[in-house]
């Protein structure tokens, strides 16, 4: 239910100026028709000497600038300057709970509040903590279960922190290339597999916050259980009006086309079933990190084809294996390219933190394809004899160009 957004801002600025209560703040995002004077500022409580200040460090285009203020009048000051910004969006976390403001196209304050566990903040050092691109503090990794209420990773959860950094680090690239063709309208996002929904909720915080953009984001997966957990999630974060998660298999989901499909540890074909709808949809932009690869090993057994010069890899099964992983995602990258996408694949992550470390970034160009991709592709499938489950999926398109 919409708030009148001047009493929101106050109960966010009695938050902000309350130095035994406030936690953390972030401003972000703008209003619909106006831009703020920097696209983010943090703020949160710092000791200094035997005294207690407010810490605000506000972002542009290009630099952040940290500056510290006495609790007090001089910190209210700050505060009411901020909050006369017309940021888009608000987020408080205090002792006990959190408050979460966002202002609607009509100018009104959509408002959830939240009880937490969160205690009092130990003593905070004007020593700066390094510079995270997915700051722990953010209230989603607690709801994941990767950190602490006080935002600290645990450390059973440092490999899956990990993995999430670096997966916005590359979504964060990915997306600044991409044509604008949402402009006017919110950006729209799908997670095929979504799963339990890690990356899905970093890529909707990094985009919304970081990017400042708005954003549409829809996460399908066959799991009852896995809509359910992630909707209550949502929910609890105030999302629920912009994130969705739907209930069904890849290739029935029924989506308005999307910019950006994400495909992240889908098991196996699930990885060639999301390619097959990114393609479908033309997707500008596709990001798919495959998890585990068995069709192409059994189709290879199954031939019995095995070049000469490659039989002593494949003699061995843990060699087969990761092998067959290789050219899997060989062929899913020749088939984007003779498709009209400019593909890399590239390590998202060290192998330490996850062996399913690749992503096949595929970015929508339109270009014909090349007659020396698809001799390649028709020599390399012909040598091992098999039918990659993509070029199954996509037959209407490639038919002319592998046959």
């Amino acid at each position: 239910m919409p708030e009148p957004l001047a009493a929101a801002l106050d109960e966010v600025g009695r938050l902000l100026t309350d130095p035994t209560a406030l936690i953390r703040g972030v401003g972000a995002g703008r209003r619909r028709g106006a831009t703020p004077a920097w696209r983010r500022v943090d703020l949160r409580p710092v000791d200094i000497g035997a005294g207690r200040w407010l810490q605000i460090t506000t972002y542009d285009e290009t630099q952040a600038l940290t500056a510290n203020h006495e609790f007090g009048e001089p910190a209210a000051r700050q505060v009411a300057t901020l909050l006369a910004e017309p940021f888009g969006n608000w987020h408080v976390e205090a002792v006990g709970r959190t408050v979460q403001v966002r202002v609607t196209k009509r100018g009104e304050a959509q408002v959830h509040r939240a009880a937490t566990s969160q205690a009092a903040p130990e003593r905070a050092e004007h020593d700066r903590v390094k510079a995270r691109l997915v700051d722990p503090r953010e209230p989603y990794l607690f709801e994941l279960g990767i950190t602490t209420a006080e935002g600290r990773v645990k450390p059973t959860r440092q490999d899956k922190y990990r993995q999430v950094e670096e997966f916005v680090r590359s979504l964060d690239a990915a997306v600044a290339q991409i044509s604008a063709e949402h402009s006017g309208r919110p950006l729209r996002v799908v997670d095929l597999g979504c799963g339990n929904a890690y990356l899905t909720l970093a890529a909707y915080r990094h985009l919304t916050e970081t990017r400042d953009q708005e954003v549409e984001l829809i996460g399908v997966d066959v799991k009852t259980q896995a809509r359910q957990r992630n909707t209550a999630i949502v929910e609890r974060l105030g999302w629920a009006d912009r994130v969705r998660f739907v209930e069904g298999a890849i290739g029935d989901v029924d989506v308005e086309r999307p910019d950006v499909v994400l495909a992240l540890h889908a098991c196996d074909t699930a990885t060639d079933d999301a390619l097959a709808r990114g393609v479908g949809w033309d997707a500008p932009l596709i990001l798919a990190a495959p998890c585990c690869h068995h069709d192409v090993q059994r189709q290879i057994q199954s031939s019995g084809l095995v070049p000469p010069a490659w039989a002593g890899v494949v003699r061995y099964g843990i060699l087969r294996e990761r092998f067959a992983d290789v050219l899997t995602d060989a062929f899913r990258a020749s088939l984007l390219r003779l498709l009209g996408y400019r593909v890399d694949v590239v390590e998202f992550v060290a192998s330490q933190h996850t062996p399913r470390n690749t992503l096949i970034r595929a970015q929508r160009t339109g270009a014909a394809p090349q007659a020396e991709v698809a001799r390649d592709y028709r020599e390399l499938t012909a040598a091992w004899g098999v039918t990659p489950r993509l070029q199954q999926l996509l037959a209407d398109r490639v038919a002319d160009v592998v046959a």
